[in-house]
């Protein structure tokens, strides 16, 4: 056999594991799709219980996340909700569709609001949803305040000797802008709408912790609370965990022997979900492939900059 008829069907061969790869994928994915047709929604069980919530991470205008708690507000086999918090914050809009997706459930149902590590700024803002806020000794909260940042090369392209030309229909177009010094005017619109909904997050906190607004503004300077540091100030409700949790919607007619139910977003709840059935075929036939939800998130679901105006906490470094 000559050389160019061993190199056409090696190229064959390689055209035909192509296929069949990508057929057996198909395959796959398509008896994935009938499982979840005849599965149907686990979550949303038929029989009584406790659903637990867990909001984690960048706090943002999360779709997924109020369609589900809108089913829990609906499901009458939900006795009572725990909404655990894990988060820094994120954009104050997101806080404040989460709030009321939340304010929502707790008009049918008791809430907790459970904060773990970390629940500051938006993180704090939804935890002020709750009927009742516990929170760990050790655990970060407060962070009331709200925040507008935007990068500035201005000094960056002067040393690189390139400039940036405009011409815009008013001076306050598409300020502030990244390519030169905010002007006064400038400055002063931002802060103006930085602190409408400074004040509004402001009166948010202290109608729903029974402060004044004088109280409330002592608080609102941007500090952070331990959740001993919390309870002092009238913050949080209660120091504890999942004993004091149930204790609490115990006395709100919720028997301590209901099942506490995990409520997650779309298939993590699944016994298998596609992309761990596709990762695990192409890793049978040879082909490394990372599809776990952090490498799916490493991909593109975080963004380095969140849009908008954003409550938040982070932690910095002074280098």
């Amino acid at each position: 056999m000559d050389q160019m008829a061993y190199a056409d069907r090696r190229r064959l061969r390689r055209k035909l594991t192509f296929w069949r790869i990508a057929a057996f994928l198909l395959v796959i994915a398509i008896g994935f799709s009938l499982y979840r047709f005849a599965a149907g929604d686990q979550r949303d069980t038929v029989r009584p219980h406790v659903a637990r919530v867990e909001i984690s991470g960048m706090i943002t205008d999360n779709a997924e996340l109020f369609e589900r708690l809108d089913r829990i507000a609906n499901n009458d086999q939900v006795k009572a909700v725990i909404v655990s918090i894990s988060s820094p914050g994120g954009t104050t809009y997101g806080g404040e569709r989460t709030f009321k997706a939340i304010r929502a459930i707790a008009e049918k149902k008791p809430v907790v609001s459970d904060i773990r590590t970390l629940a500051a700024s938006a993180g704090y803002m939804i935890a002020s949803a709750g009927d009742m806020i516990i929170a760990g000794e050790s655990s970060i909260t407060g962070s009331i305040g709200v925040i507008f940042q935007y990068p500035q090369f201005d000094e960056l392209m002067k040393k690189l000797g390139v400039s940036h030309q405009e011409i815009k229909s008013a001076p306050l177009k598409a300020e502030p802008s990244p390519f030169h010094p905010a002007s006064e005017e400038a400055t002063a619109m931002i802060r103006s709408m930085i602190m409408d909904s400074y004040d509004w997050f402001v009166d948010l906190v202290a109608e729903r912790r029974g402060l004044s607004r004088e109280e409330t503004l002592k608080l609102a300077d941007g500090s952070i609370y331990t959740g001993r540091q919390a309870l002092k100030v009238k913050l949080i409700d209660q120091l504890g965990g999942d004993k004091e949790i149930r204790d609490w919607l115990e006395t709100k007619g919720v028997a301590k022997d209901l099942p506490v139910l995990e409520w997650k977003k779309k298939d993590e709840g699944l016994f298998l979900s596609l992309p761990m059935v596709v990762g695990h075929a192409a890793r049978l036939m040879g082909i490394e492939m990372d599809l776990s939800p952090e490498s799916l998130q490493r991909w593109g679901a975080e963004k380095l900059f969140l849009d908008g105006l954003v409550s938040v906490w982070q932690v910095g470094s002074d280098r």
